[in-house]
């Protein structure tokens, strides 16, 4: 018989002997509803590559860039596995501050299945230096259950002139109902990400021809104007903290007539499962002010390897799979 002393011993040193053997990878993420999925998923991955951990960081947008970005110019190497985006990636691949991804990918991955748009947002001088988890644009929900009610119609193309009539017409503070949702929350990710389109659409620009800022144009006062009313008559209480995981809490469970933000957000709405308001869900094209160009936007949440990590191999295994 076998001493259950010396068993146990050897049940010990397997243990460890495996956890010796593992790779840790670090993966900075953000907490919206599509990475959270990611992560679940990722224990798929471990089962099938035994010898990687993966110890996830799950932050805040705001918190997320701040901490990423730090980390990688200081070259601190807390991470192994950043999700970045269409800004930051060639300006941080030009800096040699990323692992290009796209010189060693396996025959199975069809990188020409990425949509060129997406695919050049995260490339510099010809090289992909992130992979996208997935990409997105921006465009407007609204309830048909409450345009019905109070008796307007989403027109094929509308307008933002048509929006403030539908915000004011749908608005129902004694129910709770606010007429629209909007990023509020301050962040060039959060609340920006709105307002460039919609200063976009008014016809107004950040610079002209000669880097001269043009914030303080009649173009930016109008869509800033516009913007803030919009918030304070038909948007919901405190708004100004209300960034895209809020306003789509806000939406699923009933209380907004109308939110113009990111598509990914669609599956999430249509679910029954997750939205209240799934069987009366509609969708119609993002506003347009006085101009159509730059009135939605293009992202991608993508992952890239920061050029501190120590685990470049296992953070590119990481990456092609979740991709």
């Amino acid at each position: 018989m076998l001493n259950p002393r010396i068993l146990l011993t050897a049940l010990l040193s397997l243990a460890a002997a495996t956890a010796q053997a593992q790779t840790k990878i670090v993966i900075a993420t953000v907490n919206n509803g599509d990475m959270i999925i990611m992560q679940k998923l990722s224990k798929e991955f471990e089962k099938a590559h035994p010898d990687i951990k993966l110890d996830w960081v799950v932050l805040e947008e705001n918190v997320l860039r701040e901490r990423v970005t730090t980390d990688i110019a200081t070259r601190g190497g807390s991470f192994d596995v950043m999700t970045i985006g269409t800004y930051e990636t060639p300006i941080w691949a030009k800096k040699a501050w990323l692992i290009r991804l796209d010189d060693d990918l396996p025959s199975s991955y069809d990188l020409d299945d990425v949509l060129k748009p997406i695919r050049d947002g995260l490339s510099y001088d010809g090289k992909v230096f992130a992979l996208p988890f997935y990409g997105e644009s921006s465009f407007t929900f609204y309830r048909k259950d409450l345009f019905q009610k109070a008796g307007v119609t989403m027109p094929e193309k509308p307008t933002y002139a048509d929006v403030e009539k539908f915000a004011k017409a749908t608005t129902d503070r004694a129910k709770g109902v606010s007429g629209i949702c909007l990023r509020g929350k301050p962040g060039w990710g959060e609340n920006m990400a709105y307002v460039d389109t919609l200063v976009n659409t008014f016809g107004g620009r950040w610079f002209d021809e000669k880097w001269k800022p043009e914030l303080t144009s009649p173009e930016w006062k109008e869509a800033v104007t516009f913007y803030v009313n919009m918030m304070k008559k038909y948007g919901p209480p405190g708004g100004s903290s209300n960034g895209h995981n809020e306003n789509r809490a806000l939406f699923a469970t009933g209380k907004c007539a109308m939110w113009i933000d990111a598509t990914v957000a669609a599956g999430y709405l249509a679910n029954p499962k997750e939205s209240k308001v799934a069987s009366s869900l509609g969708f119609a094209p993002a506003p347009i002010g006085k101009v159509p160009n730059g009135a939605q936007w293009l992202w991608s949440w993508a992952l890239g390897i920061p050029a501190s990590s120590k685990h470049v191999k296992e953070g590119k295994q990481f990456i092609q799979w979740a991709t």
